[in-house]
C-alpha cells in the first residue's frame, strides 16, 4: 500500500498576507519538514492534484456563491469578512484544494492509493453553502464526502480534530443520513457552534466540545469514544479526516494540548479502525495549524502513521 501525498502548486496563490494566520508559509513549512525526512519523502507517492470543476463545487455550494468567489478573484480580490480574504489567485487555489481531496477520494475508491494526505489551503471546514467563513472558501472535505457517494461509497465517516468546530462541514453533510460527522473542538471558542446536544436532523452528528488546557489523553479518549459511537452498528466505506493541527499545544489560535505522539495515536487508531471497516481507505485533508514549524512536524507524524 502506497500512501499518497497530494497537493497542487496553485495552493500558494491564495494570498492572505503574511500578517494573517493562514499564510503561504504554512505550506512551505510542510515542504521543509518533508526535506528533513528523506526516508519518508522517498516512500510516499507525490501526486499533483487537480482543480475541482464548478459542477463538483456545486455538490455542496450554491452556484451564485461559486460565481461570487470566481468573480471577486478575477477583479483582483477582496474580503468576505474580517478573517476571510480572496486574492487574485484564490479561485485557482481554492479549486485546487477541493480538487486534491477529490483526487484522494478517487484514488482511495479505485485502489490506486487507499490512503492519502492532502496538503491544501485555504482550509475548508467553516465554508457554508452560500458563504465564506473563518479563512475558508470551499468545503473541501464535505465536497469529497458527497463525491465519494456519487462514486458508490455507501457510507462515509468524517472525523474533524481541528480545534475549531467544523460548522461548515456539519451544515453541508448533516442532511445526508449516510454521512456521519464527528467533530472534537474547543468550547467555548470560535465559531461558537458544536454543542454536544446538536446531533443534526438525522442524529448523524457527534459533536465533542472540550475545554482548553486538559491533559492530552482526555482529548484522545473523547474523540475516539465519539468515533466508536458514530460507527456502532454502522460501517463506513471511506474515512475522511479534517486534520486541523491547531489542536496541538502552543498553537496561537487554540488552547488544546495535543502532542506529536497524540497525532500518531489518533492517526493509527483511525487507520486500524478503517482497516477493519473498509480496507483501510482514509483520505486526510489539512485544515488549521498556525504555528508553521509545529505544523510541519505534525504533518510528518501524521504521514508516518497513515502508512
Amino acid at each position: 500500500m502506497t500512501l499518497a501525498f497530494i497537493s497542487h502548486s496553485d495552493i500558494g496563490r491564495h494570498d492572505n498576507g503574511w500578517n494573517h494566520p493562514e499564510h503561504v508559509g504554512r505550506a512551505r513549512a510542510i515542504t521543509r519538514a518533508l526535506g528533513r525526512h528523506p526516508e519518508l519523502f522517498t516512500t510516499v507517492e507525490h501526486v499533483e492534484g487537480r482543480h475541482a470543476t464548478e459542477d463538483e463545487l456545486a455538490l455542496v455550494h450554491d452556484r451564485g456563491y461559486i460565481a461570487q468567489v470566481r468573480d471577486l478573484a478575477a477583479a483582483g480580490g477582496g474580503r468576505f469578512d474580517a478573517d476571510t480574504v480572496v486574492s487574485e489567485g484564490s479561485w485557482d487555489a481554492a479549486r485546487a484544494g477541493a480538487g486534491c481531496v477529490l483526487e484522494g477520494v478517487e484514488r482511495a475508491l479505485d485502489g490506486r492509493n487507499p490512503r492519502s494526505f492532502c496538503a491544501v489551503r485555504p482550509p475548508g471546514h467553516h465554508a457554508l453553502r452560500a458563504g465564506a467563513m473563518g479563512f475558508c472558501l470551499f468545503g473541501n472535505v464535505a465536497i469529497g464526502a458527497h463525491h465519494a457517494r456519487t462514486l458508490g461509497a455507501g457510507r462515509v465517516l468524517i472525523v474533524d480534530w481541528d480545534v475549531h468546530h467544523g460548522n461548515g462541514t456539519q451544515a453541508l453533510v448533516e442532511q445526508e443520513p449516510d454521512i456521519h460527522f464527528v467533530s472534537m473542538h474547543q468550547w467555548p471558542w470560535y465559531p461558537g457552534s458544536g454543542a454536544a446536544e446538536d446531533r443534526g436532523p438525522h442524529r448523524t452528528v457527534w459533536n465533542v466540545p472540550m475545554a482548553a488546557g486538559l491533559a492530552p489523553a482526555r482529548y484522545v479518549e473523547a474523540l475516539l469514544g465519539a468515533v466508536d459511537a458514530a460507527t456502532d452498528g454502522w460501517t463506513p466505506d471511506l474515512v475522511l479526516i479534517s486534520a486541523g493541527f491547531d489542536s496541538l499545544a502552543g498553537d496561537p489560535l487554540g488552547g488544546f494540548t495535543l502532542t506529536l505522539a497524540d497525532v500518531r495515536t489518533l492517526t493509527r487508531a483511525l487507520v486500524e479502525r478503517a482497516e477493519g471497516w473498509c480496507g483501510g481507505r482514509v483520505v486526510s485533508a489539512l485544515e488549521g495549524g498556525y504555528a508553521p514549524e509545529t505544523l510541519g512536524e505534525a504533518v510528518i507524524a501524521h504521514l508516518e502513521s497513515l502508512r
